[in-house]
């Protein structure tokens, strides 16, 4: 069975309703990110910080998977598929796919202020000033922030380098160092790119598939087993 990667990024649930970061009408029109994803903005003002995951997590509760994320399920019958995700959503997981890698955090998990390894899931939408973990210090959304390292980097390149084909759904390829795993996949691999916006990338051997995530991945799913299945 053939290894298939997927690269997931925010286009593909923006069609479950939940706001993409860097398009027309994102979440960074709204706000200052430097004010409510970094470490200084939890430093400064702890209260809108929270507010702002609050309200992420509050909108993620009232989403569903779209037909991106369940397609994605299905190709687990012909592939040893693994997703990474720069989705800090647990749409993927409530699709049903199995092998899911976060690389940014998940919004629906809070972590200790001074042991990053304590880390525990949020019943319902709030996290609270005065929330503590089992050693009394406040606990944080558990996302990566600008500025932050992004611990799972390591564990996502390895992956990559298993890959024998590559997808890239929904993100411009643009942050670092998600936008760099493409580097890990070995040379000459198939890649096909899902997004319905141009996307420049230097890479070859990529198919673009110029569609939203829910009829793109449809049109993956077809191609994929064409070339890979019925032969």
């Amino acid at each position: 069975m053939k290894n298939l990667v997927v690269l997931t990024g925010a286009g593909i649930s923006a069609e479950s309703g939940i706001k993409t970061f860097r398009d027309m009408g994102g979440l960074w029109e709204e706000y200052d990110v430097m004010e409510v994803a970094s470490p200084q903005a939890w430093e400064s003002n702890p209260e809108l910080v929270m507010r702002f995951y609050n309200e992420r997590r509050k909108k993620l509760l009232e989403a569903s998977p779209n037909k991106g994320h369940k397609g994605l399920v299905e190709l687990e019958k012909y592939f040893d598929l693994h997703i990474v995700t720069q989705n800090v959503d647990d749409l993927h997981e409530r699709a049903g796919s199995k092998n899911i890698l976060h690389l940014h955090g998940e919004l629906k998990k809070a972590r200790s202020t001074i042991d990053p390894n304590l880390v525990y899931d949020i019943d319902g939408w709030e996290l609270k000033l005065g929330d503590t973990c089992e050693k009394g210090s406040q606990l944080r959304p558990h996302i990566v922030w600008f500025g932050e390292a992004v611990p799972a980097i390591a564990e996502a390149a390895s992956i990559c380098e298993r890959a024998d084909i590559f997808v890239v759904i929904g993100t411009s390829l643009n942050v670092y160092p998600a936008a760099g795993l493409l580097d890990y996949a070995p040379k000459g691999i198939p890649i096909f790119l899902i997004d319905p916006n141009d996307v420049h990338t230097s890479y070859k051997n990529v198919s673009f598939i110029k569609e939203k995530a829910g009829t793109g991945v449809q049109k993956l799913i077809d191609i994929l087993k064409e070339k890979f299945i019925n032969d």
